[in-house]
């Protein structure tokens, strides 16, 4: 109920007339079953924009900070995000097993689930590397994975900004990926991280971001660059 109010009642009309959202590629989003979308993360944004517009609901995968912050405002902010149902994900290499539990429950229930591979917001705009999450996700629930770009958000609400810029969003989806021919092998290093790389590139040709062949975490952590390999278009 709190979600239905939210999306076409409060948050859907607001951000309708706030960034005027343009969709594109709708007909590669199921109307029915499972499936993960899987997007580039610009903004805060982003988590509004896009459950505003879809005609399914879609649960995402959030970072754990959004439902333990400190105050008042912690609180209401996680009571927010609870009352969405949205999941926490603790990005910490701690406790992540009840969140994947959760998301393939999603995925079982044949709803849609929204993940951002990058794994937390891109620090400047560019695609960063993604993590391999998604892709035992795919793996272990046999869905479909739809990529999407988000084109606009950064620029109206880059990070450090608390209030949004009015101007124009535009939501890119593209064709669904089917990574049967993996089936079984989620727990294989090279497989999901070829099935990761896949998604990433399929989502840069969709936004046009200039990909960086690091980890945005480690980026915005001030860690060492490591050698890695740039994202890659799968074959059949």
């Amino acid at each position: 109920m709190f979600y239905q109010v939210l999306k076409y009642v409060v948050l859907g009309p607001l951000l309708r007339l706030l960034f005027r959202p343009r969709i594109e590629g709708l007909e590669n989003v199921p109307e029915h079953g499972g499936a993960i979308i899987a997007g580039n993360h610009l903004s805060f944004a982003d988590h509004f924009v896009m459950p505003a517009i879809l005609p399914r609901r879609i649960t995402f995968l959030a970072k754990a900070e959004y439902f333990n912050g400190p105050g008042v405002r912690g609180r209401l902010t996680a009571a927010f995000f609870r009352g969405i149902g949205q999941i926490p994900v603790d990005r910490s290499g701690g406790k992540g097993g009840s969140a994947v539990d959760a998301a393939l429950a999603v995925l079982g229930r044949g709803e849609l689930l929204g993940i951002y591979p990058e794994g937390t917001r891109s620090p400047d705009g560019r695609l960063y590397r993604g993590r391999t999450g998604v892709a035992a996700m795919a793996l272990r629930a046999g869905t479909p994975v739809i990529p999407c770009a988000m084109l606009g958000t950064f620029e109206l609400q880059p990070p450090g900004r608390t209030l949004p810029r009015m101007g124009r969003v535009t939501i890119r989806f593209g064709r669904p990926l089917d990574f049967t021919r993996f089936a079984g092998m989620e727990g294989q290093r090279y497989a999901v991280r070829s099935v990761t790389d896949e998604i990433m590139y399929e989502i840069m040709a969709l936004s046009g971001q200039e990909y960086v062949d690091r980890y945005a975490g480690e980026v915005k952590a001030g860690q060492p660059r490591q050698t890695r390999g740039r994202p890659r278009r799968g074959s059949s």
